[in-house]
């Protein structure tokens, strides 16, 4: 049995789990040296929800991150997520667009690119995966673990086998929930291991209060790879803990022979900063709990707390039970898509409407309806006809790949945002932020005129005669 390797979250899930990834990269950067000299499989570090919030909330630069944190890491694979066709984003984008960003992403310092679809549409996996691989990089492909009366493991199985035959290097079974208990992730694992021959990494979280259980019987069942959290940032709604997990394994055959020294000095790192977020009320104390209503409804933490913000907007605090009990129910309407970003938002915010408007599909979002028409690609059982019906007519559902329909786009976005480059990477923030980006490029071209201001001195300054 070979020694379970560690790939670090807190760079990117665990303060997108715990604080709506709020940390600064002047947070991350004075102790990456010190995580560089651990020996972990990966630190996982960008994508996900970093792209988002370093421009709408940071202002920073997500490439800037990027290539800073790659300049101090040297020695250690940098890890990224990645939403197959989705991107970064929240829809689907253009082969083109895909093909750039990866070629950017590992052209900028990314090594392992985690690719996954809401839908577990293995389509939307398979251009992300191909760019991934041609340019370099460590495809690893991804199924998006959930409960439901057609999601047994015989399907999770067959999902990783054509992930396989697809060209990835690794596979990752993705538990954003805490869904995984321990016996079904031994099962799992052990028939896995015996169907594939790539790598198994399982990423899970501690919401259910399952997590560091479903290591343990995850390690024994043999899977190579397990995704934890720094101490500070770990449990809740995030990770299981780094520290513990290679505690309870020292001295036995699946030794992570990670030093516990380096990560009491990363964890002292984090300690501070965590202490800071719970001052300001960013950490909520209630998100670091075990909450049971994730099994009983299967909703994400970070799902509950976007629930929580539309109840609120709508005075309707007192529906929150309702709200959660009607999730479950849109989701069987829907087809059983696994509750992780977009589809999470998709059947939650469709949920709060039939709540708060006392009558089931009487207020439609446009994203249930792209997702009954099928442009998020395919649910894993069709959806219901009078379903169908109720919320896009007599439209007809499309069956090809989603992105099949969508034209080359990079050069129009190139033309768009010609005002405003300073760097290859900035058509793709445009491309799948187009607000957010414009907003950030100016912020920055007027950050750029003070800092060349300011560097004018008396002597530089040319007075008319």
């Amino acid at each position: 049995m070979a020694k379970v390797k560690i790939t670090e979250t807190v760079l990117r899930d665990g303060h997108q789990s715990l604080i709506a990834t709020r940390m600064k990269t002047d947070e991350m950067l004075p102790i990456l040296e010190v995580m560089d000299s651990v020996g972990y499989n990966a630190l996982e570090m960008w994508g996900g929800a970093t792209y988002d919030a370093c421009l709408r909330f940071l202002d920073e630069d997500p490439w800037e991150r990027l290539r800073a944190i790659r300049e101090r890491v040297k020695k250690t694979k940098l890890q990224m997520l990645l939403r197959g066709q989705n991107l970064l984003g929240y829809k689907h984008y253009a082969d083109d667009v895909v093909d750039k960003f990866v070629e950017r992403a590992i052209a900028n310092g990314i090594d392992i690119i985690r690719i996954f679809d809401a839908l577990n549409d293995t389509r939307n996996l398979q251009r992300a995966i191909e760019a991934t691989k041609r340019f370099g990089g460590h495809a690893q492909g991804t199924i998006s673990y959930t409960r439901s009366p057609v999601h047994t493991n015989e399907v999770f199985i067959s999902l990783a086998k054509e992930i396989e035959q697809m060209g990835a290097d690794s596979l990752c079974i993705k538990d954003m929930a805490g869904l995984l208990d321990p016996y079904n992730t031994y099962e799992l694992v052990k028939r896995l291991k015996s169907e594939i021959s790539i790598p198994i990494e399982l990423h899970t979280h501690a919401t259910s209060g399952f997590g560091s259980m479903t290591y343990m019987k995850a390690v024994e069942a043999g899977v190579d790879i397990i995704d934890t959290a720094i101490s500070p940032f770990a449990e809740g709604t995030s990770q299981p803990p780094t520290e513990p997990l290679v505690a309870a394994f020292q001295g036995t055959e699946y030794d992570t022979g990670l030093d516990l020294n380096l990560l009491n000095q990363i964890a002292e790192h984090f300690r501070p900063i965590r202490e800071k977020y719970i001052a300001s009320g960013l950490m909520d104390p209630k998100l670091m709990g075990v909450d049971i209503k994730t099994l009983m409804y299967q909703v994400p933490g970070g799902m509950l707390s976007n629930l929580v913000s539309q109840l609120k907007q709508s005075n309707a605090m007192d529906k929150f039970e309702e709200v959660l009990k009607e999730v479950p129910r849109v989701r069987e309407d829907l087809g059983y898509p696994p509750l992780v970003t977009p589809t999470s938002q998709i059947v939650g915010t469709q949920a709060v409407m039939n709540v708060v408007m006392g009558e089931r599909y009487k207020m439609v979002p446009n994203e249930v309806r792209m997702l009954v028409k099928g442009m998020y690609g395919k649910t894993t059982l069709p959806i219901k006809e009078e379903i169908v019906k109720k919320i896009i007519g007599e439209e007809e559902q499309i069956t090809c790949r989603p992105a099949d329909l969508i034209e080359p786009e990079l050069e129009a976005v190139k033309r768009d945002c010609a005002r405003y480059m300073e760097q290859e990477e900035d058509v793709l923030t445009k491309a799948m932020f187009p607000k957010p980006a414009e907003d950030f490029f100016k912020k920055r071209e007027v950050q750029q005129y003070k800092i060349d201001s300011n560097l004018l001195n008396e002597e530089d300054m040319v007075y008319p005669v």
